[in-house]
């Protein structure tokens, strides 16, 4: 099972991006998703994560206010909006996904990633 995570590209700071993660052959609904990222020469960082029922979001000190997480099961797709951006949120972001259903700020608590997507925020 792999994840698909889109919807990254290059954007000036303060400018917004809308980040998709999807599954061509897993049911996201039951799930837990969590985003990550990492940025050059830096480790992996947790920012954002969705229990199965939505009913619980999450997000880092670094990017709450900024970033919204959010589920649409029927089309089998969690997103992150990305307002505000900042030069310091370039990275390559990545999806993961948690059978358990429960959201977890521990990437070892997923069972299923995503290959990333390239966000650029320039000055």
């Amino acid at each position: 099972v792999q994840l698909q995570a889109s919807g990254g590209g290059l954007v000036q700071a303060g400018g917004s991006l809308r980040l998709s993660c999807t599954a061509s052959t897993f049911t996201l609904g039951s799930s837990a998703i969590g985003w990550y990222r990492q940025a050059p020469g830096q480790a992996h960082e947790w920012i954002s994560c969705i229990s199965s029922s939505g009913g619980g979001t999450y997000y880092a000190n670094s990017v709450k206010g900024r970033f919204a997480i959010s589920r649409d099961d029927a089309k089998n797709t969690v997103y992150l909006q990305m307002n505000s951006l900042k030069v310091e949120d370039t990275a390559v972001y990545y999806c993961g996904a948690a059978r358990s259903g429960w959201s977890s700020r521990k990437s070892y608590d997923y069972d299923y990633w995503g290959q990333g997507t390239q966000v650029t925020v320039s000055s």
